[in-house]
């Protein structure tokens, strides 16, 4: 058993809970915060965007916190991530850097690169960033605020951009999946996001890191490169994707939208706005 003691956040939620089951099963020592109220005396029931002593102390021994509670939702307002993607961010991290948290591993996602799905491009961490929605938006602050608490203060900081990860149908791979062949491409097993954390938890080496995670998909553009040399991350899952004519029909149509009427009105003469 590691004498690791782990804190999660957003632990009733949907990788809250899969990640609790995995480090409950190895043996790690477990804090559980959540916004939730679960009928459950292990998960203690806070609100951590607006910052608490009382939920503060729980941080208080801690060896790495995996910080996953958010506004999970694409769709998700500019208001409702102000306060449940940042603000909160923001608590959890000032919570661990003044209890010597010597890890925080943050639950970003794919969706900071959404932009570049029509086009062809491998997927590497170190393009520029193109969310396309404020969730999106607030998982790319979400890196660079962790990256300021890295450099300022020593507390090492790991952003997962994960990807598809299903709490319906056992997240198993399927036709179920948002998104089209785009979120086929970025699905992600249990199995590989809880060894890819577990990776995280046990590693020394890493004062800041951003990670692309997705299992092995046939075709998939996400590049694995940094995740495989700096964390030993080997996908044990992957899928074969398969859109069938409905969801080739729902990306033409978003590909009109997002992409195809757009670049038109750019080339209006003296379109400024």
């Amino acid at each position: 058993m590691s004498q690791r003691e782990i804190l999660i956040t957003g632990a009733t939620g949907n990788l809250g809970q899969k990640l609790r089951r995995h480090f409950g099963q190895l043996g790690y020592p477990l804090k559980l915060l959540c916004l939730n109220k679960a009928a459950d005396p292990e998960v203690y029931t806070c609100d951590l965007s607006t910052y608490d002593t009382d939920w503060a102390t729980h941080f208080e021994g801690v060896d790495t916190v995996l910080h996953v509670a958010a506004d999970p939702h694409p769709w998700a307002s500019w208001q409702s991530v102000q306060t449940y993607n940042l603000d909160l961010l923001c608590n959890v991290l000032a919570a661990a850097q003044q209890n010597g948290v010597r890890r925080v591993v943050f639950a970003s996602s794919n969706f900071v690169m959404a932009g570049e799905r029509f086009r062809r491009s491998r997927l590497s961490v170190h393009l520029p960033p193109n969310p396309i929605n404020a969730y999106g938006a607030s998982k790319l602050a979400g890196e660079r605020i962790g990256k300021m608490f890295a450099d300022r203060y020593g507390m090492s900081f790991i952003a997962f951009r994960i990807g598809v990860c299903l709490r319906e149908h056992g997240n198993r791979f399927g036709p179920w999946i948002p998104f089209g062949r785009w979120g086929q491409e970025m699905w992600v097993s249990d199995r590989d996001l809880c060894n890819a954390f577990e990776r995280a938890v046990e590693t020394d080496k890493i004062g800041f890191g951003v990670f692309n995670l997705v299992s092995n998909n046939e075709g998939s553009r996400w590049d694995l490169t940094d995740l495989q040399r700096d964390l030993g991350y080997q996908p044990l899952d992957g899928a074969r994707p398969s859109v069938g004519l409905v969801g080739k029909a729902k990306t033409a149509v978003t590909y009109f939208r997002d992409e195809f009427v757009p670049a038109l009105l750019r080339k209006i003469p003296g379109r400024t706005w």
